[in-house]
C-alpha cells in the first residue's frame, strides 16, 4: 500500500520516505518561507532523485553543509551519509548560496571545528548545476572540472552498457566455479554459437566482489542449459552482447574505483555491469575511471558507496595521450593477471610460484639436487615487490597524465597509497600454505608435477600424467595424531617436498616450512602434523569461498570430532558412492586398532614404568586414546548408516547441497535422545 502511494502522490521522491519528506516539506512552506531539515545525502547526486533535484531547484537553497559519515558520534561506519540544509520558497535567479563540504573529518568534533573556518565555504549560484547531467548539487567542483562537461563528450557515446542479468535464484543458478566438473565450464567463447550448451553449459559469470584493480575476481559461473529462458531477467537486445570482452568495476568504492578488464567469455549481473567498446577507447576509458580524475568525476554524480553504471556513463571525456594511457593500461592488465593467475583460485592457475620460480625439472630428473625453498621463497618476493613497484608507478603515471588532460593540477595530486595497489606483496606463512594446499592438490591427483594448470576435476581419470608423484589411489588421505598408515598425508607430503626439491635439502626445507606454519611441535614433522590436524582445512575454506557465498571446500574432512580420534580428506570430484565406505573399513576400524594398540602399550608402561615421568606421560596417553575410542565408536555408528546407504552425489549441484547429504545423522543413546553426528567437519 505504501509503494502504490508513493508511486501515484511522490513519483518524484518516491525512491525513499527521506525524499517524500523534502517534497512535503516544500509543499507546506509559505512563500518566502523556509524549511530546515537533515537528511540522508543521497538526493544531491544519484540519478534516481533528479526529478526531485529539479524541484528543490525551483526553489532557493539558502544554506547546505554536506557532513557525510561519522556526523554523529552515536553512529559508526561510512554507511549513514548526511546533509544538512535550509531551503526557501522562493525563485531568485541569481541568489547565491553558501555551501560547507565537511564529508573529509572523521568526527562529530572535527566536523565541528571545520564548520567554523571559513576555508571550506563555497558560493554557488544554482544555474552551475543546470550544466551538469542529470543536476546534481555538486557544489565543490572546480571551473576546470565544470568546464570538461562542456568540452568533452559523455562516455556513453563511446561504448554499450547493460546493466546485467537477474537469475531470480541464485542459489540454483550460480556456482563458484571450483565446485564443477571443469569440463562443463564453457571457457574463453567469443560468442555463443562456439558454445555447445549439451556439453558445457556452466558460463563464467562475473558478480562483483572484492575490491581488486585492473584484473581478477573471477569466481562464478552461471547455469545457462536453458540460456535466459529460466532467468528473471535480461533486457532487449543483451544477448547481441553476451561473452564480449568489456571493462566492470568493483560495485562498492572508497577512495577510487577499482575498474577490471575481463576477456572474451563472461556474462554478467547488476553487480558485475560494465562497459563494452565500440570506438576503440576501452583501455583508455578503463584508465580514466580507475584514476583520481575517474574518482573526481564520479563523485560529482554519486555520493555513495555505490558505483552504478549511470555514473560511469556520465563521464565526461577529454582525449588526450591515448596511446601511452592505452600502453600503460595494457601492462597493468598484464601485471594484475600475473598476480591472480599465482594462486590456485583462479582457474588459469599454472603451477605454485615457489616451484615455477625455480628450474624446477632438475629436481624430477637428479635426487642429488639441492634446491633451498628459502631461496626460491626470496625470489618470488623479489618478483611481486617488482610487480607491486611497477603497477604503484604506472598507477601514478596514469593520474599524471590525465590530472594534465583535465587541467585539475591545483586539485589532485598523481600520489597513490601502497594500500590502494591490489596486487600482493610475498606473504611468508600465506605462500607457505598455499603450497602446502598445492601439494595436496597433488595427492589428490588435482594438479601434476609433470604438467602445468588443472589436470583433473572430473572426467575421465588417466594414470599416466603423474609419472613424477603418483597421486592417492583410493582418494583418501589420513589425518591422524601419530602415523598409523602408509598413505599418512604427512609422509606424503614430506615425500612430495623431497621429490620437488631433492633429498639433500629435505631438512632444511621441512624446518623452513613448520617455522613459517607457526604451529606447536618439537620437530618440524611434528609442527606439519598440527597443522593439518588443527589448521589446514580451515584455510582450505578461507581458500575456497565466495564473497557472499561463503565457503565451498572442494577437499572435505571427514572428522571424529574434538578428540581427533580420527580425521581423513577425500577430493569431492573423485568420490564415488564407496568413497565412505572404503573410509570406514580401511581407515577408521584400522585406526581404531591402532589406537588400541597403543592404549595397550600404555597401560603395560603404567603397569612396568620405574620412571615417575615415564608413568605420568603413559597415564595422560591412556586418558587421550579412551577419549578417542569412545569418540571413534560413535562416529562408526553414524558413518555406517551413511556407508549402507552408497550416498551419489552430483557435482552439478555444488558443495552446498553435496555436503549437507553427510551431516546431522542420527545415532541412537540407550535411554536418551538420539545424538545427531556430522560426518564432515563444518563449514
Amino acid at each position: 500500500r505504501l509503494s502504490e502511494f508513493s508511486q501515484k502522490k511522490y513519483p518524484d521522491s518516491k525512491t525513499d520516505l527521506f525524499a517524500m519528506f523534502i517534497e512535503k516539506c516544500m509543499q507546506y512552506t509559505n512563500k518566502n518561507g523556509m524549511s530546515a531539515m537533515i537528511t540522508q545525502q543521497a538526493w544531491m547526486t544519484i540519478s534516481s532523485y533528479e526529478q526531485l533535484r529539479i524541484k528543490v531547484l525551483n526553489k532557493d537553497i539558502v544554506s547546505l553543509i554536506q557532513l557525510g559519515a561519522h556526523a554523529f558520534d552515536e553512529i559508526s561506519g561510512e554507511i549513514v551519509q548526511t546533509v544538512s540544509y535550509v531551503f526557501r520558497r522562493s525563485d531568485i535567479k541569481d541568489y547565491i548560496a553558501i555551501y560547507k563540504k565537511l564529508t573529509d573529518f572523521k568526527s562529530e568534533r572535527k566536523k565541528e571545528e571545520a564548520f567554523l573556518k571559513t576555508n571550506n565555504d563555497f558560493y554557488v549560484k544554482k544555474i552551475q548545476f543546470s550544466y551538469l547531467p542529470s543536476s546534481p548539487i555538486a557544489f565543490w567542483i572546480s571551473p576546470e572540472l565544470s568546464n570538461a562537461y562542456l568540452k568533452g563528450k559523455i562516455m556513453a557515446e563511446y561504448v554499450d552498457s547493460f546493466q546485467g542479468i537477474i537469475t531470480g535464484n541464485n542459489d540454483k543458478f550460480l556456482r563458484f566455479w571450483a565446485e564443477l566438473d571443469i569440463n562443463k565450464i564453457s571457457f574463453g567463447s567469443c560468442s555463443m554459437n562456439q558454445v555447445d550448451l549439451s556439453r558445457t553449459y556452466w558460463i563464467p559469470y562475473n558478480k562483483g566482489g572484492e575490491f581488486r584493480k585492473w584484473y581478477g575476481v573471477q569466481d562464478y559461473v552461471v547455469y545457462w542449459k536453458n540460456g535466459p529462458d529460466d532467468k528473471t531477467r535480461g533486457k532487449k537486445g543483451f544477448s547481441n552482447y553476451y561473452l564480449r570482452e568489456y571493462v566492470a568495476w568493483s560495485y562498492t568504492v572508497s577512495d577510487t574505483i577499482a575498474t577490471r578488464y575481463y576477456p572474451y567469455g563472461f556474462l554478467w549481473d547488476v553487480r558485475g555491469s560494465g562497459i563494452m567498446d565500440k570506438s576503440n577507447m576501452m583501455l583508455y576509458l578503463e584508465g580514466l575511471i580507475s584514476s583520481r580524475v575517474g574518482m573526481s568525476l564520479f563523485r560529482v554524480s554519486n555520493s555513495t558507496l555505490s558505483c552504478q553504471v549511470e555514473n560511469i556513463l556520465q563521464f565526461p571525456v577529454l582525449v588526450g595521450n591515448k596511446e601511452k594511457v592505452d600502453n600503460i593500461v595494457s601492462e597493468n592488465n598484464i601485471i594484475s593477471k600475473q598476480d591472480w593467475d599465482s594462486f590456485e583460485n583462479s582457474w588459469d592457475f599454472k603451477r605454485h610460484p615457489l616451484i615455477s620460480i625455480i628450474s624446477y625439472n632438475r629436481a624430477f630428473i637428479d635426487d642429488t639436487t639441492d634446491i633451498d625453498l628459502a631461496e626460491c621463497y626470496t625470489c618470488w618476493e623479489n618478483e611481486c615487490n617488482e610487480r607491486f613497484n611497477q603497477l604503484k608507478a604506472n598507477e601514478e603515471e596514469l593520474n599524471r597524465i590525465f590530472i594534465e588532460i583535465y587541467g585539475l593540477q591545483d586539485e589532485l595530486t598523481p600520489e597513490v597509497e601502497d594500500k590502494d595497489i591490489t596486487v600482493r606483496k610475498a606473504d611468508l606463512q600465506r605462500d607457505i600454505k598455499s603450497l602446502v594446499s598445492y601439494a595436496v592438490g597433488c595427492m589428490f591427483g588435482r594438479y601434476s608435477l609433470n604438467k602445468e594448470g588443472l589436470v583433473y576435476a572430473g572426467g575421465e581419470w588417466d594414470e599416466s600424467i603423474y609419472p613424477t608423484f603418483a597421486p592417492d589411489m583410493d582418494n583418501i588421505i589420513p589425518i591422524c595424531d601419530e602415523e598409523y598408515f602408509s598413505d599418512d598425508i604427512v609422509s606424503r607430503f614430506c615425500e612430495w617436498v623431497k621429490i620437488v626439491y631433492g633429498e639433500k635439502s629435505l631438512e632444511t626445507n621441512l624446518d623452513f616450512i613448520a617455522k613459517a606454519l607457526g604451529n606447536k611441535g618439537n620437530t618440524s614433522r611434528e609442527v606439519i602434523r598440527n597443522y593439518f590436524l588443527n589448521d589446514f582445512f580451515k584455510d582450505h575454506c578461507n581458500t575456497y569461498s565466495v564473497t557472499g557465498s561463503g565457503k565451498r571446500p572442494i577437499y572435505w574432512l571427514f572428522d571424529s570430532g574434538k578428540q581427533n580420534g580420527f580425521k581423513a580428506l577425500i577430493y569431492m570430484h573423485r568420490y564415488d558412492a564407496d568413497t565412505v565406505g572404503r573410509v570406514r573399513t580401511d581407515y577408521l576400524h584400522k585406526a581404531q586398532k591402532y589406537v588400541e594398540t597403543a592404549m595397550q602399550s600404555a597401560q603395560y608402561t603404567i603397569d612396568n614404568a620405574t620412571s615417575s615421568s615415564e608413568k605420568s606421560k603413559a597415564t595422560k596417553a591412556v586418558t587421550k586414546y579412551t577419549k578417542q575410542l569412545a569418540e571413534m565408536k560413535i562416529y562408526d555408528e553414524a558413518i555406517a548408516h551413511i556407508a549402507n546407504q552408497r550416498i551419489e552425489i552430483d557435482l552439478d549441484d555444488g558443495v552446498k547441497v553435496n555436503y549437507a547429504k553427510f551431516q546431522g545423522v542420527e545415532v541412537a543413546q540407550e535411554g536418551k535422545k538420539a545424538l545427531k553426528v556430522d560426518l564432515l567437519a563444518k563449514i
